[in-house]
Formats: structure tokens, sequence, C-alpha cells
């Protein structure tokens, strides 16, 4: 199931997203979408509706250089534990809604990932059931001040700017993403290409050690890490994240 969240004519809704290609439609949830939904019977064309952000994540967990091409191209090597960070969910907008580039950064780069959407959640995890406690799978762009993580060492201003964290279009809750292809397109250029299957660490390992730190609660989100191919961003251009099979994450660019 595709769950989206909607503003629809009479306020917001979640909704199921239905059919294919051009001809989509959302279907009203009732009550709580990520547990037993319930349908209204109102459904909309998808045109006729404004697609927001999926939901608020409690937390973002982010990781970095799990592709090792992306870590060659910034002169990194490829860690040997996972690395992880935070990103405040302040900065989550969703389709469509502007990335607003900071006065105070010189260089706002654009970082399309694969997003982990917790369901079950917990402690200690272990790899082997980690896709048990998995509710379904968004697009994420780590958006990144690159300038301000290099002068400042640690991350959380560079990631943590308000629109620094696009989340949608929807979450699929049936999709396997062990490899499937990733796509970055700024101003119809395609900037990355690369294929989940090249992540250094796999979502399992991932589950099983950001849960040996931090209790994972329900809709947590990880980003799973970004390929190779990354790049400013500037006023005016449009940036789109396509993963195969879950659809589309486009925003347009302007200055804070």
């Amino acid at each position: 199931m595709r769950i989206a969240r909607i503003a629809q004519p009479d306020g917001l809704a979640f909704a199921a997203i239905e059919g294919e290609g051009d001809d989509l439609t959302a279907v009203e949830i009732a009550d709580d979408p990520f547990s037993d939904p319930k349908f209204t019977g109102r459904k909309w064309p998808l045109a006729d509706v404004r697609l927001l952000a999926p939901f608020l994540p409690p937390k973002i967990v982010c990781v970095g250089r799990n592709y090792a091409a992306h870590a060659a191209e910034l002169g990194n090597e490829v860690p040997d534990n996972p690395l992880i960070f935070l990103k405040p969910n302040t900065a989550v907008v969703g389709p469509n809604a502007d990335v607003k580039l900071p006065a105070v950064s010189e260089r706002v780069d654009f970082e399309g990932e694969l997003a982990v959407v917790i369901g079950v959640g917990g402690r200690d995890i272990p790899a082997a059931r980690a896709w048990q406690s998995v509710l379904g799978y968004t697009i994420a762009n780590d958006v990144t001040a690159r300038d301000l993580q290099k002068t400042d060492g640690q991350w959380t201003r560079a990631k943590g700017f308000d629109t620094f964290c696009p989340l949608g279009p929807w979450v699929e809750t049936s999709f396997d993403p062990r490899d499937v292809a990733i796509r970055t397109i700024v101003d119809g250029e395609v900037k990355q290409d690369s294929r989940t299957s090249l992540l250094v660490h796999d979502i399992p390992t991932l589950i099983e050690y950001i849960s040996g730190i931090m209790t994972l609660r329900p809709l947590d989100v990880i980003l799973t890490g970004t390929p190779a191919g990354v790049g400013p961003l500037s006023p005016g251009q449009s940036v789109s994240v396509t993963i195969e099979g879950l659809g589309t994450l486009t925003n347009p660019v302007s200055a804070r």
C-alpha cells in the first residue's frame, strides 16, 4: 500500500494512493493509516489534491559514506561501522515544497537517498529479524550545506536547516529495496545514478547497529546514504530523486 498525507478540499487527510502512471487516485483513510487502515469512501484524483510529507518522524537517523563511490568522491574512507548522525524533524518538507538555501552557506548539495520507515521498533534488534521491524519505504533528499559540514567538523548545522529533509511522495509498504535503481536529476540532467545493492552496510545491518545505540520508535526514519554524484543547488533549480518502483520526490530550490 502507498500511504500518503494530502491536503484535500476539506483539510488534511491520510490516503492510500491507488492506480498506476498518471492515473492515480487518493482514497481517504479514516484513522491511523499505519496500523489497520479504515477507508471513509471519499476519493479524489491525485491531481486535485496536494501531497505533503507522509508524516513527521520522531527522529531521523542518517548514514554517511554508505556508498563507496560517494565516500571516494569526497576524499573519505569507507567506515568499518555505519557512520550515523541525526537530522531534526523540523527539516522535513514534502513533495514540491521549496528547499531554501541559507545565506550563511556558499554551497548546498543534494543527496538522494532511500529512506526506511520503522514500524515495530525496539532496541537491540538483530539483523536476522530487522525486516520485520520495517513498516515501509519512502524517498529522501539529505540536503547538506557542504561548506559548513567541512568547517564545523560535526554535521548538525550543515544537515539541520529547515527544509533540508524532503520526504515523500508516500510510504510504500510492499516494496523490496535490496536492488533497485536510485537516480537524482537536477533541471533534467542526471546527477546520481546507482543501485541500492551497492550499499556498504545493508538495511538489516543498519537497523541492528542503530538499535544497539538508541531505541527505534514507530515512524522513525533511517536515511540509508547517498550514491556518488552529489553536487550544488542554486535558486530556481528543481531537484528530483527517483527510486525504481517507489516513485519520485521533486522539490524546487529557492533562496531563504
